[in-house]
C-alpha cells in the first residue's frame, strides 16, 4: 500500500510571522480530523523552517523544504544544506521544481547530487519532473519525463529509492490557473510508474507516491486523486491558504486506499 501525500509548497510567499500563523492554523484544523491515511508536508521558506518546527508538535504535519543545495558544507554562500535542512527537522525535501531547472538553470547531474545528498541524510526526496508547453505540443513530454528520471533519479539502489516521492508537475500548469486534465494526469504517472517497474521492480514502482502538481485546488482535487496511479498532490497557491488547503487533504482522505 502506498502513501496519499499532500504537500504544501509555499515558494517565496509569506513573512516569518505569517508562515507561522498559517502553519499554526493547519496543525489546529488537522488535531481534530487526525486522517490517518494521508501524509501532509508543509516546505515554507528557509527563514521560517525552525519556528514552523516549533509549531508542528502533534504529528500530523511533517516539515518539508524547498531545495537543498548539492554540497553538504564548503564556500557556497547562500545555500542550505542538507544537513542543515536535517538539524532544523525537516523531514521531506523538494528537488528539482520547474521553477528551479527553469530560473536557476538546475541540471539533472546536480539534482541527483541533490537526491543522493538528501536520502544520505536521512530525509525524503520530493523529486519533480514534467514537460513545457513547448514539448508537450511536440509529443516530447513522456522522453522529457523519462530523461529527468532516468538522470535524476534512477541510478539510486532499490533500497534508496523505497524512500523517494515523485511529483509530476506539467510546467504549462503550474500557476497559471490551467491543470491537466485527470486523464492526462493518470496517463503520466502510469506511464512514470512502469519506467520504475522496468528499472526496479513492480513491488517498488507500486509503492512509490507520485503526486500531480499543476494548478490543484480543493474544486478539482478529489478528481485527480480518484485516479488510481494519482497519490496526492504537491501543492503551490492553494497551500498559502489554510481553508483551501485543508479542503485539498479532506479530497484524499475521501479517496479509499
Amino acid at each position: 500500500m502506498r502513501k496519499k501525500i499532500v504537500a504544501g509548497n509555499r515558494k517565496m510567499n509569506t513573512t516569518l510571522e505569517e508562515g507561522i500563523q498559517l502553519a499554526g492554523s493547519i496543525e489546529q484544523m488537522l488535531s481534530h480530523s487526525k486522517f490517518s491515511n494521508v501524509v501532509v508536508i508543509i516546505a515554507p521558506p528557509f527563514t521560517h523552517l525552525t519556528g514552523v518546527s516549533k509549531i508542528l508538535k502533534t504529528g500530523y504535519v511533517e516539515l518539508g523544504a524547498q531545495n537543498c543545495g548539492y554540497e553538504s558544507k564548503g564556500a557556497y554562500t547562500g545555500e542550505v544544506s542538507a544537513p542543515m535542512l536535517k538539524s532544523a527537522g525537516v523531514k521531506y525535501v523538494i528537488i528539482g521544481h520547474s521553477e528551479r531547472r527553469t530560473y536557476f538553470r538546475e541540471t539533472d547531474e546536480e539534482l541527483n547530487m541533490k537526491a543522493k545528498l538528501v536520502l544520505d541524510n536521512g530525509m525524503k526526496p520530493i523529486f519533480c519532473c514534467g514537460e513545457s508547453l513547448a514539448e508537450r505540443n511536440q509529443g516530447n513530454h513522456f522522453d522529457v519525463v523519462k530523461r529527468q528520471i532516468d538522470e535524476g533519479i534512477f541510478n539510486l539502489s532499490k533500497e534508496e529509492f523505497r524512500n523517494i516521492v515523485i511529483a509530476y508537475e506539467p510546467v504549462w500548469a503550474i500557476g497559471t490557473g490551467v491543470n491537466a486534465t485527470p486523464e492526462q494526469a493518470q496517463e503520466m504517472h502510469i506511464y512514470i510508474r512502469g519506467l520504475i517497474a522496468e528499472r526496479h521492480n513492480n513491488v517498488i514502482a507500486q509503492t512509490t507516491s507520485i503526486l500531480y502538481g499543476g494548478s490543484c485546488k480543493p474544486s478539482n482535487a478529489q478528481e485527480l486523486f480518484r485516479k488510481p496511479d494519482v497519490d496526492g498532490g504537491l501543492i503551490g497557491g492553494a497551500s498559502l491558504n489554510a481553508m483551501d488547503f485543508i479542503g485539498i487533504i479532506n479530497a484524499a482522505a475521501m479517496i479509499e486506499s
